[in-house]
């Protein structure tokens, strides 16, 4: 008796583990089995569920738009609670989501993440998220072309249905046209703009996401256009050779910048203020109604504008993404189906709202919902999109932006 009284506690431990191990596994093989179950088994689980997005916060008019458009919509139409959680950088949410995997973390802190294509394939690399199953869902299924190159790709790493398009994103430039009535149409024009203009241009300090996009542009432009790019940086031998005329570029204009170069604004945000404020005469934003909405909000001047190069402007479609161990994942699905629907897409078309470009395909859109965001009005200072269509341009991919932002710290901020 006294030997079974020793052995017991550690019979019991091993049971209670097994007994939670195959709790554990009951609800990963429940949470996998969303991605082929019917939309209304899905959408019945979702119901009453609490979910929370992660995401990148400093756009007040992105924020506004979660909290009081799609919120109260997603609580009214389908039970959902939509909770946002604002980070000051996509990285952050990679590393939290890295370190609760480390942990063993299997109900996470997070249902929805907003990343970028470079942070996107750190996160598949990792494992980091749940799986396939922007396939399941009605709205991407109706109303999204999946085989285009900027839907099944992203920053020219596949898709694999672990990420659903929320929106379409184009890199554009803004300028007061009562001070530039005719603004740069090329890189060359920019620089002699810039020398003409001392003081009045700068962009923001890499990392930073706009900042290395603008010097992405200069690659292209420089170097003899983007084709060159569309394969692994690793296959290019003489990639070294090929980025210095780009670096010669940017360190030429460096000394009839912003403080003559010396500094770079921080941040996309402080780049805006200084244009707000007058101290610079142009900005650049990845979204085409920036300025626009920045015009409604009184910040920006009437006279604000936005232009493109004739060669084209960077465009990419931004995601939505599940986690691995979000312990929400039908409201998680619920809520990203509905932030894809028509209705919610031509909202955040406004720039009253966001002013992002919807990532859905027009043709597959009846003539009614084809009309309502026909009726948005993008606002003076916004490019009509037909335009904006003309003259995008493919990203690089991922593996491309480590090397460039590692030589701007090297051969631009140090000389």
């Amino acid at each position: 008796m006294k030997k079974f009284s020793l052995l017991a506690p550690g019979f019991l431990v091993l049971t209670l583990a097994a007994c939670s191990e195959e709790t554990g596994d009951g609800a990963a093989a429940e949470a996998d089995s969303l991605q082929t179950s019917e939309w209304e088994e899905v959408s019945g689980a979702a119901t009453g569920q609490e979910v929370t997005m992660y995401m990148w916060g400093g756009n007040d008019n992105i924020n506004r738009y979660l909290d009081e458009w799609v919120a109260p919509r997603l609580k009214q139409e389908h039970d959902v609670e939509l909770n946002r959680v604002p980070m000051n950088d996509s990285q952050d949410i990679i590393n939290q989501l890295v370190d609760e995997k480390s942990a063993g973390k299997t109900e996470g802190s997070m249902d929805i993440i907003w990343i970028n294509g470079e942070n996107f394939k750190a996160a598949k690399d990792n494992e980091l998220l749940w799986g396939d199953f922007s396939g399941q869902l009605p709205n991407f299924n109706e109303y999204v072309d999946v085989e285009a190159p900027e839907i099944a790709n992203d920053f020219g790493e596949p898709v694999d249905g672990l990420e659903a398009p929320w929106g379409k994103a184009q890199f554009v430039f803004v300028h007061d046209e009562n001070k530039s009535e005719d603004p740069p149409k090329s890189m060359d024009e920019l620089a002699e703009w810039v020398q003409d203009n001392p003081g009045q241009f700068t962009y923001p300090a890499l990392p930073d996401f706009t900042g290395s996009a603008f010097i992405r542009h200069v690659l292209y432009e420089t170097t003899g256009g983007y084709q060159q790019y569309q394969q692994p940086a690793a296959d290019i031998e003489d990639l070294e050779a090929r980025l210095e005329p780009m670096w010669q570029y940017l360190n030429r204009i460096e000394p009839y910048l912003w403080r003559e170069g010396e500094t770079y604004p921080e941040s996309l945000a402080k780049q805006d203020q200084l244009f707000a404020s007058g101290e610079i005469g142009m900005t650049m934003s990845y979204d085409p109604a920036l300025a626009a909405s920045e015009v409604l909000k009184g910040r920006f001047p009437e006279s604000t504008r936005t232009f493109v190069l004739e060669g084209g402007t960077l465009s990419n479609t931004h995601f939505l993404s599940i986690p691995f161990n979000s312990s929400a994942k039908a409201g998680a699905m619920v809520a990203i189906n509905e932030m894809m629907s028509p209705e919610a897409q031509t909202a955040k078309l406004s720039p009253e709202n966001w002013g992002d470009l919807s990532a859905l395909d027009l043709e597959k859109l009846s003539p009614e919902q084809q009309q309502a965001m026909n009726d948005v009005d993008l606002g003076a200072a916004t490019l009509p999109l037909e335009e904006l269509e003309k003259h995008r341009l493919p990203e690089l991919s991922a593996d491309y932006i480590d090397i460039i932002e590692k030589g701007w710290m090297e051969n631009v901020a140090k000389d």
